[in-house]
């Protein structure tokens, strides 16, 4: 019989403010990644936060899923898509997708990425 698994808990991980991106304006960090147990398929989930000024212009390399959990974003996509996000829109942006997030405030969403950690 193998030994159990544990879990991993990271509390109040949504009160951190994530490092600079890209711009003046746009913030990411990893929470947690899967990458050390499986290397082949990892996952990475963490925060996404844009503050009001430069817009992010996003070329996705893997495939990501987004929640908005604070603020509003305005995403487009290159097929012509504009979307007002607000705190529970679920996003799904495939590989090889092209995304513009804007903000007239600040946005905050927690994002699941199939990438290796500060892979970004």
């Amino acid at each position: 019989m193998s030994a159990p698994v544990p879990m991993s808990h990271f509390p109040k991980a949504q009160g951190v403010k994530p490092p600079l991106l890209a711009n003046e304006n746009a913030f990411l960090g990893d929470v947690v990644s899967s990458q050390d147990r499986d290397a082949e398929k990892p996952i990475s989930a963490g925060f996404y936060r844009l503050e009001k000024g430069t817009p992010l212009v996003y070329d996705y390399t893997y495939h990501e899923m987004k929640i908005i959990v604070e603020g509003s974003f305005d995403i487009t996509d290159d097929a012509g898509n504009k979307v007002h996000a607000v705190p529970g829109d679920v996003f799904y942006f495939p590989k090889g997708s092209k995304i513009t997030f804007t903000t007239e405030d600040y946005g905050l969403g927690f994002f699941v990425g199939q990438r290796a950690k500060e892979g970004a």
